[in-house]
């Protein structure tokens, strides 16, 4: 067994994060999206879903006893820290758990990268929107912020996402400033360009990862 290299991937609402983190997959990484860990938790039956609807009231349910409406919850967190702040209390501890099981299988599983990709051991890429809140930055051997421009992340939420610009600058608005996300970076990647211009940039950075694992 080895002990997994960490790599924590942060960045704003849709810089893309996902394209890098696919990147890093086809490169030999493991990643786990702390987003959709979040997803899983608050399924309906587990006890996150049963303290949030504690915390919340059965309002934010998009049936009765159905899954959690997120867009309806996070209307109601993000424009109100003492919530925002409550809901993490309930699902934050929940999703670390997860995390370091999927980091306790990594090291134990064997046959680290692909067969193009083979590598000396693990590389664990932890995507999480909060990895330097959470205290995961911490943890991890780098820390790769994704960036674009903010009028880059306005057209991606209202294209994809079906949100309001209003609601595209308020979500963006409300999350930790970039420049702090910067601060603790060892590896920026900047996706403002095309698939290709990102690709490089995740190579090189790749690359010398690697070097450092030998």
């Amino acid at each position: 067994m080895a002990t997994p290299y960490l790599i924590g991937l942060t960045g704003g609402i849709a810089c893309g994060k996902s394209t890098v983190v696919a990147m890093l997959a086809a490169l030999g990484a493991r990643t786990i999206d702390a987003d959709r860990v979040t997803h899983r938790v608050q399924r309906p039956g587990t006890p996150v879903y049963t303290q949030i609807v504690a915390a919340f009231g059965p309002q934010v349910l998009s049936s009765p006893n159905g899954p959690i409406d997120r867009r309806l919850l996070g209307n109601i967190v993000f424009g109100n820290p003492s919530a925002l702040r409550r809901l993490e209390q309930i699902v934050h501890p929940a999703v670390r758990t997860e995390i370091l099981n999927f980091i306790t299988e990594t090291e134990q599983i064997g046959g680290y990268g692909t067969r193009l990709h083979p590598l000396p051991r693990p590389v664990v890429v932890i995507d999480a929107i909060k990895l330097i809140e959470s205290g995961w930055a911490d943890q991890c051997q780098q820390v790769w912020v994704i960036t674009c421009d903010e009028a880059q992340q306005i057209e991606r939420l209202v294209t994809t996402r079906g949100m309001s610009e209003e609601e595209a600058r308020h979500r963006i608005a409300a999350q930790v400033n970039q420049a702090n996300r910067l601060k603790r970076a060892t590896v920026v990647i900047d996706n403002s360009g095309t698939q290709a211009h990102t690709r490089a940039q995740v190579d090189a950075a790749w690359q010398a990862m690697l070097a450092a694992l030998t």
